[in-house]
């Protein structure tokens, strides 16, 4: 708890609220990173810089599968078993990223050919960084767990700081490609995100069961694969962009998908509380639906204002944080900002169910993320085929996610 003193008035902030508001300025920061290079570089060299950005997108969701999986089991476990918990998930954290970050750096000239870009050397700066922000994810996972929401909000606020101002100092003072020091950014910032680490204490630990590592193995197997489904829905569209538009149209898309994917960016602070407060309360053996319906019913509500005020003013917004060389896709934001307002009130239902072990919900979104980029992949004649393709898909996602939560309280009012 803390206690901020503004003349005569007292306000106390829980740890959740700081967590919210530490969320919202990280989120503003990022944004803010992202509309400085666009300005800065033009959609052409945007276009690099977007993939950059893309692939830190796609790292976070790999490792959000630590970070997950480190919260849940850091929550039902007591005592030292967390600490010998931490360290294994510690340990293969380092070996699971040095493998992903050397297939990157090995990959390097192959990913640079696929995805037109001007450098490969971009793409071996940033493998060098993925097995330190593994050990992040991990670290940020045990503070979640604890609910220790301070120190988790410490993390993420380092990062992205370092990150803003460490690339901006880059491109303005180094005269190196702009996708190189973007790279670089990437990377140096990843060690303020390091911090406060959890130390662990000397003493001997215990021993983690079998039992208790099947069930950890069977979690982390279903997040991996709800995690690569938020890779597929959420950056599958401007890898393929990319790869079948010119940089030009590339870098407007970039743009559109920026701030059209607000709404997943707001929804993301009110899932990042459902998880741990969801396990605690079926751990006491509470109702856990008011809750969900409460983070539905803010999600939602935040997804309707984002969408009516890009509907209403789409020249203005573009032009005021990117410019006028992107407003010739103004006539698309709503649109964009209406698929990723589906995919995030779908999102609601998978995390609450991912946090009972209910993993039904999951699979669906992997073959919808699947179905979305197949229809891409055939229908791509225009950009706006692309958006239109993700309003679809993501429609059909949340009907089915909304029929399976329909069928599940059926089922526990009859148990009941």
């Amino acid at each position: 708890m803390i206690t901020l003193k503004l003349y005569k008035l007292n306000i106390v902030l829980q740890p959740t609220q700081v967590f919210m508001i530490s969320a919202l300025i990280v989120n503003v920061g990022n944004y803010l990173y992202n509309l400085i290079l666009g300005r800065l570089l033009g959609p052409e060299a945007f276009a690099d810089a977007a993939i950059l950005i893309t692939f830190l997108l796609i790292l976070s969701f790999v490792a959000m599968t630590l970070q997950l999986s480190v919260a849940k089991f850091i929550g039902t476990f007591d005592g030292s078993k967390k600490e010998a918990f931490l360290k294994y998930s510690r340990k293969w954290s380092i070996i699971i990223g040095a493998i992903l970050g050397a297939v990157i750096v090995i990959g390097a000239s192959e990913l640079q050919e696929f995805f037109n870009t001007g450098s490969a050397t971009m793409f071996r700066i940033f493998g060098m960084g993925v097995p330190v922000y593994f050990l992040m994810s991990v670290n940020r996972g045990y503070f979640q767990g604890e609910q220790d929401f301070i120190k988790l909000s410490i993390t993420y606020q380092g990062e992205m700081l370092s990150r803003l101002l460490l690339t901006l100092a880059f491109i303005l003072l180094l005269p190196f490609r702009s996708s190189e020091l973007v790279a670089l950014g990437i990377l140096v910032s990843l060690i303020p995100g390091l911090l406060p680490y959890k130390r662990l204490s000397q003493k001997v630990l215990p021993a983690i069961s079998t039992a208790e590592l099947k069930h950890l193995r069977k979690f982390v197997v279903v997040t991996a694969f709800y995690e690569l489904t938020q890779i597929l829905i959420n950056n599958g569209d401007i890898l393929l962009v990319k790869h079948f538009f010119d940089a030009h149209e590339a870098g407007l898309y970039s743009s559109l998908a920026l701030i059209g994917r607000a709404v997943y960016f707001v929804a993301w602070m009110f899932v990042m509380l459902l998880l741990p407060e969801v396990v605690k309360r079926e751990k006491e053996g509470l109702d856990t639906t008011r809750l969900f319906f409460k983070y539905l019913g803010m999600i939602t509500f935040l997804a309707i204002a984002i969408v009516v005020v890009n509907a209403l003013f789409p020249a203005l917004i573009i032009n005021i944080l990117f410019g006028e060389a992107y407003v010739e896709v103004a006539s698309l934001l709503w649109k964009y900002a209406l698929a990723s307002s589906l995919f995030a009130i779908a999102n609601v239902f998978v995390y609450y169910f991912l946090s009972l072990d209910k993993y039904l919900p999951v699979l669906l979104s992997g073959i919808f993320g699947l179905l979305q980029l197949t229809v891409i992949y055939f229908q791509h004649e225009s950009l706006e085929m692309v958006v239109e393709a993700q309003i679809f898909v993501m429609t059909l996602l949340l009907i089915v996610q909304g029929i399976y939560f329909l069928y599940h309280m059926k089922r526990s009012i009859r148990r009941n």
